[in-house]
């Protein structure tokens, strides 16, 4: 039931006032049968909020002190009384921001990345692949990151639906590593990857144990490709089921699988990318507190080669005093560190294993 999950908030007092007051205000029309069934606190919630239509300020007892708060209107997928996972997919009527509104995908990044290697001479298994010669590159660069979305369709399959909301996404990420330190080559964009693809969410609601929940079910179609010519020239495809799970406002867990779509070998540029960059992969995220969160995505080629990769995240919420004076509540920058060693880190380096740390400014979901 839906004030079960706003009572599952714990000791988050804030998140669960703001669940309980969107669930109240969502069924004003039936407070009488909440103060029959609801649980301690409800029904009078219930109450002050219909002496108050307006939503302007309402009086609220739950067995303690009578405590003011501010009520207002739904945010849609800014809403807190929602889970993260909730506003960021929006699964849910009332964590719905409508159609062709443009929203963060991955983070929008700029940062200083070191490494322990830098190909300087990209080759490839397919014919005419190869560099012909050696570019002096510095293993110091800038990384750069644009990803956006946006909700194309929504209500497709969950028509007549009261509290769930599939979504078609069309999304757009693009990365570059630009050789910032290196004047005598005349600080040139070593490589730059091109990402479109298509999103399929379907929300769930499912309850698994130790507290989890299956909170979405997807499939996408995903191309990547680095815009360059021969032999330079790197591109491949893909289809890929996925699934969210989510562990109160704590952790978060991503399942990913995918699966290339085949080229003929004339056209074939990075043969054998997914052993390499892999198959699938599982992105975890710990929100250790308000303002600090930790991530792991691991890839795995999903056969006896056991190559892939690993990326570390911490992220670390800024600017909170200048977002409060603002009105806008909690600051999307982030100070963002990574470490990632693998295959896959870009397109031209997916038959490159390499350790990269970066660390810089993110923005993220908006």
């Amino acid at each position: 039931m839906p004030w079960q999950q706003c009572a599952a908030l714990g000791q988050d007092a804030t998140a669960r006032l703001a669940c309980f007051d969107a669930l109240v205000a969502k069924h004003l029309g039936v407070a009488s049968d909440m103060h029959q069934h609801a649980p301690s606190g409800v029904p009078a919630l219930a109450s002050a909020l219909q002496g108050d239509t307006a939503g302007s300020k309402a009086a609220i007892s739950a067995n303690a002190p009578i405590t003011e708060v501010q009520t207002t209107s739904t945010e849609g997928c800014r809403n807190k009384a929602y889970s993260d996972m909730s506003r960021f997919w929006e699964l849910e009527n009332g964590s719905d921001c409508g159609t062709f509104q443009f929203r963060g995908y991955r983070p929008i990044t700029i940062a200083v990345a070191g490494s322990d290697s830098v190909n300087r001479q990209p080759s490839s298994d397919a014919p005419d692949h190869t560099a012909s010669t050696a570019t002096p590159y510095r293993r110091t660069e800038n990384r750069l990151q644009l990803s956006v979305r946006t909700k194309i369709a929504q209500s497709l399959l969950t028509q007549g639906e009261p509290d769930k909301r599939d979504s078609l996404w069309f999304g757009y990420s693009q990365q570059s590593y630009w050789q910032l330190f290196s004047p005598e080559i005349s600080r040139p964009f070593r490589t730059t990857d091109h990402e479109p693809e298509l999103i399929y969410i379907y929300p769930t609601d499912v309850a698994l144990p130790w507290g989890w929940r299956w909170r979405y079910a997807g499939a996408g179609l995903n191309h990547q490709s680095n815009g360059q010519s021969l032999p330079l020239s790197r591109s491949w495809n893909r289809t890929y089921l996925m699934a969210g799970f989510e562990l109160d406002r704590r952790w978060s867990v991503q399942a990913k699988l995918w699966k290339r779509i085949p080229e003929n070998a004339d056209s074939d540029d990075n043969p054998g990318i997914s052993d390499t960059i892999g198959r699938g992969e599982l992105q975890t995220y710990w929100n250790m507190d308000a303002d600090n969160t930790l991530g792991m995505t691991v890839r795995h080629s999903l056969t006896g080669t056991a190559r892939g990769s690993v990326r570390l995240e911490w992220l670390q919420t800024l600017g909170k005093g200048w977002s409060k004076s603002l009105g806008s509540g909690q600051s999307d920058l982030r100070l963002h560190t990574q470490l990632f060693s693998g295959y896959g880190d870009s397109l031209v380096d997916y038959n490159r294993r390499r350790t990269v740390f970066s660390i810089g400014l993110s923005l993220v979901d908006f």
